[in-house]
């Protein structure tokens, strides 16, 4: 193959302008690198942050961290993957050998956090490039608003090739983070009282997860009606419009006053993470999924941090996206995680900025870019 292919991208040049759809050079594929045709990508708020300027990303850069495709060529030392294979990205390469990795955090890997200030390849080196020959960054290591994309090889991970690529996508950032908070992360027992606080796609996530953890009673938390009923139909067995009801009252009302077992915040509002605090029982488990801005403060009441709570903020659900991207899909498949009610709608890439708008007045859970 060349050691560049053509692809058109959304690429964002400044914060807070819209993104230009232009034609740039991906590659080249090198040792450990796997060519991904894109074939859908679904907007999170995490891109948003970075085009609000809220979160930090070099410029000009693609982003996109939630996508799916097929691959369309390895590098040299590839031996799991061949082309064809259907694939979702993974935001977290990671070494497997230094001290984090070892005690079995790979969100932490050093070489990870390192070059995550550079936005290019996990190598440090960039994949991508302006017709003018202009490097571009990566946003997460990923690039998905791109009709192709170069990534680690661990960063590919091999799908059933029936799952759909629209709902595969969906898999690599806000599924995987809800889901494995609420199994992984929060030690929620069978037939526990767990609240979700905000249900976007982590939030309506975290329900599923809470659902599959065997949670009793699943408290939904959200002044969007629109997602109040999704959440319901994926799982919540009790509906709270924070805004005409006291979500403190209704944990407490479920179990003999004590608050729930859990509680995951996916909301990332200062009132949400204050009420995460208050909501649980005392012994129980907080899990903060949500974020404010990295150098904004968050004042608690101190007594409501008392009593053996324990606090956890998570970024990725402890993801071990090997393993659990094709068990989600499988559960997809089965009808035992339900993704279809979280897509709002499938857009091009000519419509991408029209989709960020929607997703930041709270109108869609997740649009979704789908490439030919």
């Amino acid at each position: 193959m060349p050691e560049t292919v053509p692809a058109r991208a959304a690429v964002l040049r400044a914060v807070n302008r819209p993104m230009q759809v232009e034609t740039i050079a991906v590659g080249p594929v090198e040792a450990g690198d796997v060519l991904v045709k894109i074939r859908a990508a679904s907007l999170c708020h995490t891109d948003l942050e970075v085009i609000e300027g809220a979160l930090a990303c070099r410029l000009p850069a693609v982003l996109g961290h939630e996508a799916a495709g097929e691959v369309a060529a390895v590098g040299a030392g590839v031996q799991d993957l061949s082309p064809g294979d259907r694939v979702v990205l993974s935001w977290n390469p990671h070494c497997g050998q230094c001290f984090y990795c070892n005690r079995g955090q790979p969100i932490l890997c050093r070489p990870y956090l390192a070059n995550a200030a550079g936005a290019f390849h996990f190598d440090g080196r960039p994949r991508l490039r302006c017709d003018g020959g202009e490097a571009l960054h990566q946003l997460m290591y990923c690039g998905g608003f791109a009709e192709y994309a170069v990534v680690a090889a661990q960063a590919a991970i091999r799908v059933p090739d029936a799952m759909p690529f629209d709902r595969a996508a969906l898999l690599g950032c806000g599924v995987m983070t809800g889901v494995g908070a609420a199994t992984r992360i929060a030690d929620l027992r069978w037939g526990g009282v767990a609240m979700v606080i905000g249900c976007g796609a982590v939030g309506l996530s975290a329900v599923q997860g809470a659902r599959l953890a065997g949670a009793g009673e699943i408290i939904a938390v959200d002044p969007n009606p629109a997602r109040l009923a999704v959440a319901g139909a994926v799982g919540a067995t009790v509906l709270v419009d924070p805004v005409s009801e006291d979500a403190l009252a209704v944990a407490r009302h479920l179990s003999d006053q004590r608050g729930a077992d859990v509680v995951l915040e996916c909301a990332g509002r200062e009132e949400t993470f204050r009420l995460s605090v208050e909501a649980v029982r005392p012994g129980g488990n907080v899990v903060w999924l949500g974020k404010v801005n990295v150098n904004q403060d968050v004042a608690f009441r101190w007594g409501a941090l008392m009593h053996e709570k324990r606090i956890i903020r998570s970024s990725y659900g402890g993801a071990k996206p090997a393993e659990d991207f094709p068990l989600m899909s499988r559960a997809y498949l089965d009808g035992k995680l339900k993704l279809d009610e979280m897509i709002s709608e499938r857009i091009t890439l000519a419509d991408i900025n029209r989709g960020f708008e929607a997703l930041k007045r709270g109108q869609t859970i997740r649009s979704v870019v789908m490439f030919g």
